[in-house]
C-alpha cells in the first residue's frame, strides 16, 4: 500500500469509527459489553451523553446513537439523554447535538423548524 493510500485509509477508518481499527491502532476499547456493573444499553446511553456534553463531532454523535439503538435503547430514551444532561452540560452542546441525533433517528428537525405546520 502506498504512503498516500495508507494515510487515506487511516483517515477513512477513523472518520467512520471502525471499531476494530480504533481498538488495534489507537488502543481504545470501544466494546461496551465489557463493562461489569452496567448493562450495554445503559453504557451506550452514558457514552452518548458524554459525547454530547463534550461537543463531539457529527460522526461521533451518530455512532453513539447507532450504538445505543443496537444495545436496545429506544428513540425516547435517546432523546431523554439530552434533557437529562442539559442542566450539567449546558444548553449549547445539547442544542448543537439535537439535529445530528434527529437525523440518525430519521427525523429532519431542521426542515421541521421551517415548516409552519410542524409540531
Amino acid at each position: 500500500m502506498s504512503q498516500e493510500a495508507k494515510f487515506q485509509e487511516t483517515l477513512r477508518k477513523l472518520a467512520m469509527i471502525h471499531e476494530g481499527f480504533v481498538q488495534d491502532k489507537a488502543r481504545l476499547g470501544l466494546d461496551l459489553t465489557k463493562t461489569s456493573a452496567l448493562d450495554s444499553k445503559m453504557a451506550a446511553l452514558l457514552v452518548l451523553g458524554v459525547a454530547v456534553a463534550i461537543g463531539s463531532s457529527s460522526f461521533c454523535l451518530r455512532w453513539s446513537v447507532s450504538r445505543a439503538l443496537a444495545a436496545g435503547a429506544g428513540e425516547e430514551e435517546i432523546t431523554d439523554v439530552l434533557l437529562v444532561i442539559a442542566p450539567v452540560a449546558g444548553l449549547g452542546p445539547v442544542v448543537c447535538a439535537a439535529p445530528d441525533l434527529a437525523a440518525t433517528l430519521g427525523y429532519d428537525v431542521e426542515a421541521a423548524l421551517y415548516d409552519a405546520d410542524g409540531p
